[in-house]
């Protein structure tokens, strides 16, 4: 385990390195530009056009992010999504102009690139249970938590188990890599040719990255991709122009600049950390939430609780912890439309008692390992008592991931949880805290534009995060109040008994 007083809090020596000739050259000083943004999150793939002296969204445009069965095992929709990205962007330049291209997507993904640019292997969707097969062998050669901030996951979701799987699987597959780029950069490596990777995709929960000294952990070198793995760069670095083909195809200008990258969550932190003064926590949701502490309380990360080490765009370490919200907030209501849960629908359930216990995901969280089951009278699929009681889940599960990150001020939603009010008032009361809920879309779309603002420099957009501000989340009144008190106090008390 890591306490947050050891944490390196300096600019690693690679962060501000890459930014040469070329960097000035394709670099625009924007603040009322155009920005396309690729952003591929788990369940969807999104591209959105951002204006940058307002944030606002002014089209956009989205495809599932669809997982293929083909074989040899589970993969992402490379060829779809590039084909729909390129119709996009050239609708996009079309009808409202386009003046640069940045990228941002989930985490625990890269890409292997064979010798002549095309990939070595299928992009593994990150859920297959593939890497548990050598799970012994792997956990042989992973560095500790202490070396990478990174906690042990099921699956494929540490990048390092899924390229060591890989290549156990695969004698020849190394031999066939020549370049391995984590997965915001697959993209920009599409439409530039350039390989990079990024530290704030290299920090989540890959293990293969060093957060406290800002350098490649000793797993690269372990894996055998130490000399194929693409250097980082900061996310806010240009690396090169459109290539002629993507102009030609698109109607896009040639010199139109392409911006490195960035992981999703940390899209979501970055306006935050340019406008408002910490502490603060940012709680990211769609698939996956993530709760994000600036500035809190010193805590010690556990590691088997799903708390980590994310590194933002400015390559600080930023304790985090995380679930599986938007998945289990789907399974909960069993498939059914999301219904408008009005102040009758609450009392109901505040009143019964009516509760969702951990886990409804079990592999991740932290309440990973428990069974979710339903205390009290169990409401209806698509009534407005099942959604109430599934946003009070999900917000005490918030909660209980703020703690464990040391929490303090005020609480930021990002996403589509910022749009549930019963989830709303519940953090509020569950956290102690004022809770902000942002309006956007896709404030992962937001925050990865600003990576094109004055070349990088983010803070010079300052103005414009403050705009997005928005009022805290009024407090129900008293009776709602109280009563999501003592449902918040006996939840707890039913979840702290095991």
């Amino acid at each position: 385990m890591v306490g947050a007083h050891g944490w390196h809090h300096g600019n690693p020596r690679w962060f501000w390195a890459g930014r040469g000739a070329a960097h000035a050259r394709f670099s625009h000083a924007m603040t009322n530009g155009q920005v396309a943004v690729i952003d591929i999150g788990k369940t969807n793939a999104k591209l959105v056009l951002v204006r940058l002296s307002d944030l606002s969204e002014i089209a956009i445009v989205t495809r599932p992010n669809t997982v293929l069965s083909s074989l040899p095992y589970p993969n992402f929709d490379v060829e779809g999504h590039w084909n729909f990205l390129l119709d996009g962007l050239s609708r996009f330049h079309a009808g409202h102009g386009i003046e640069a291209i940045t990228v941002t997507t989930h985490g625990a993904a890269g890409a292997l690139i064979a010798k002549d640019g095309s990939l070595a292997a299928l992009i593994l969707d990150y859920e297959h249970t593939g890497p548990d097969e050598y799970a012994a062998d792997y956990d042989a050669i992973r560095p500790p938590f202490s070396e990478t901030g990174s906690p042990r996951l099921p699956a494929g979701l540490n990048l390092g188990a899924q390229l060591h799987w890989q290549f156990e699987t695969d004698q020849q597959l190394r031999d066939r890599v020549h370049h391995v780029v984590t997965y915001p950069q697959f993209w920009a490596y599409l439409l530039t040719g350039v390989f990079a990777t990024d530290v704030t995709s290299l920090g989540c929960h890959t293990d293969l990255w060093n957060p406290f000294d800002g350098v490649f952990s000793s797993l690269p070198e372990a894996l055998g991709i130490a000399d194929k793995i693409a250097l980082p760069r900061k996310p806010g670095d240009v690396l090169g122009p459109i290539l002629p083909e993507i102009a030609q195809r698109t109607g896009l200008p040639a010199r139109i600049p392409v911006y490195c990258g960035i992981h999703d969550s940390n899209a979501s932190l970055l306006s935050h950390l340019v406008a408002r003064e910490p502490p603060f926590s940012v709680v990211s949701t769609g698939t996956w939430v993530i709760a994000m502490a600036v500035g809190g309380k010193p805590v010690i990360l556990d590691p088997a609780l799903d708390t980590l080490v994310n590194v933002n765009a400015f390559g600080k370490d930023v304790p985090s912890a995380r679930f599986m919200g938007g998945r289990e907030h789907d399974i909960a209501l069993g498939g059914t439309p999301p219904v408008y849960a009005d102040s009758a629908h609450i009392l109901d359930v505040l009143t019964q008692a009516t509760m969702l216990l951990p886990a409804v995901v079990p592999e991740t969280g932290p309440f990973a390992g428990a069974q979710a089951c339903w205390h009290g009278v169990k409401p209806p699929l698509g009534s407005g008592q099942r959604c109430a009681a599934v946003a009070f889940y999900l917000a005490l599960v918030t909660a209980r991931c703020l703690e464990l990150v040391g929490h303090e001020g005020t609480v930021v939603i990002e996403g589509p949880f910022a749009r549930n009010q019963p989830y709303l008032w519940m953090l509020g009361v569950a956290s102690s805290s004022p809770v902000v809920a942002m309006d956007s879309t896709t404030g992962t779309s937001q925050g990865a534009a600003l990576l094109v603002a004055a070349a990088g420099n983010y803070r010079t957009e300052k103005a414009s995060c403050s705009e997005r501000k928005r009022p805290v989340v009024p407090v129900p009144d008293e009776q709602i109040r109280n009563l999501l008190t003592s449902y918040a106090r006996e939840w707890n008390t039913k979840v702290n008994a095991g």
